[in-house]
C-alpha cells in the first residue's frame, strides 16, 4: 500500500477577511506542484465563511461540484433554478456539464459556516448541469460507512457524474472500520474531518488527510472518536501530465479574492 500524508498544518491557506479557506491541493494564489491533484480529485478546500459572507454569481463547466456542510447553514442558487439551504447532515451536488453560473452565501449575518468544497473532474463531459442536495441522518453512520455520493444508485447517495463513492463514518475511539474499494484501481483520499486515527500505523489528527494508492482494502482505526470522509477516485486524470493539462482545468479562480 502506498500513502502520501497531507497534514493539516501544511495546507495552503488565504484570509480574505469574511473568507478564510484552507487548501489540499493547488487552488486560487496557493500553488504547490507536489499537490496538485490526486487523480481525479482536483479541490478540496476547507472553508470558513463569517456571517453575512458570499461568493457572487460565477461560472463553472465540465466539474463535478460537491458541498458538505459542518456548521452554519449556506445558501445556493444556479442558472439551473436549482437554490436551497445546506447545513450540518446535508450534502450537495452540483453538476457543471456544458455550463453553469451559481452564487454561495452564509444565510446568517452573524454566524459562520464551515464547509467542504470539492470538485472532481466529470466521467462524461458537456452533460446538461444539474443540482442536488439532500439530508442525511448521521446516526446511520456510527462505526460503518454511509455512501453520500455515488453512481450506484442501490448506495443512496447522490448521484455523481464519476467513477466516486463518497463515505461518511463516525467511530468512538477504540473502534476499528475497514474500508473496502469498490472501484479496482482506483486510490482513496481519506480525511479525518474530527479527532484522530490510525492507518497502516501512520497517525492522522482533526483534518489531516491520506491519499492511499494499491489497496483494495484497509483497517482504520480511531484513537479518539472521529469523523471520516473517503473519496475512491481513478488514479489518472486520464493521461494528462498534471491538472493544468487537462482540459478540466481550474476554472473562476476569482471566487476566492
Amino acid at each position: 500500500m502506498k500513502m502520501s500524508i497531507h497534514k493539516a498544518s501544511e495546507r495552503g491557506s488565504a484570509d480574505y477577511g469574511w473568507l478564510k479557506p484552507n487548501y489540499y491541493f493547488s487552488f486560487s494564489n496557493y500553488h504547490n506542484p507536489e499537490k496538485v491533484r490526486f487523480g481525479l480529485l482536483r479541490v478540496l478546500n476547507d472553508d470558513f465563511i463569517g456571517g453575512g459572507g458570499a461568493f457572487g454569481t460565477h461560472p463553472h463547466d465540465n466539474m463535478e461540484i460537491v458541498t458538505i456542510p459542518f456548521t452554519g447553514a449556506l445558501k445556493h442558487k444556479d442558472s439551473t433554478g436549482g437554490e436551497g439551504i445546506i447545513q450540518a447532515g446535508d450534502v450537495q451536488i452540483m453538476s457543471a456539464g456544458t455550463g453553469v453560473q451559481h452564487s454561495e452565501a452564509n444565510a446568517s449575518a452573524t454566524d459562520p459556516v464551515t464547509l467542504f468544497q470539492i470538485w472532481v473532474f466529470p466521467k462524461k463531459r458537456n452533460i446538461e448541469p444539474r443540482y442536488d442536495q439532500r439530508n442525511f441522518d448521521i446516526a446511520e453512520r456510527e462505526n460503518k460507512w454511509q455512501y453520500v455520493v455515488s453512481p450506484v444508485e442501490a448506495d443512496g447517495g447522490l448521484w455523481i457524474n464519476q467513477d466516486a463513492r463518497f463515505a461518511m463514518t463516525n467511530l468512538k475511539a477504540g473502534q476499528t472500520i475497514e474500508y473496502a474499494n469498490a472501484f479496482k484501481g482506483n486510490g482513496v483520499f481519506l480525511v479525518v474531518i474530527n479527532g484522530s486515527v490510525e492507518v497502516n500505523g501512520q497517525k492522522f489528527g482533526k483534518r489531516d488527510a491520506a491519499g492511499i494508492e494499491g489497496a483494495e482494502s484497509f483497517a482504520i482505526t480511531a484513537t479518539e472518536d472521529a469523523e471520516l470522509l473517503a473519496k475512491p477516485l481513478d488514479n489518472g486524470a486520464r493521461g494528462c501530465r498534471s491538472a493544468d493539462d487537462h482540459p478540466l482545468k481550474l476554472q473562476a479562480r476569482e471566487v476566492e479574492v
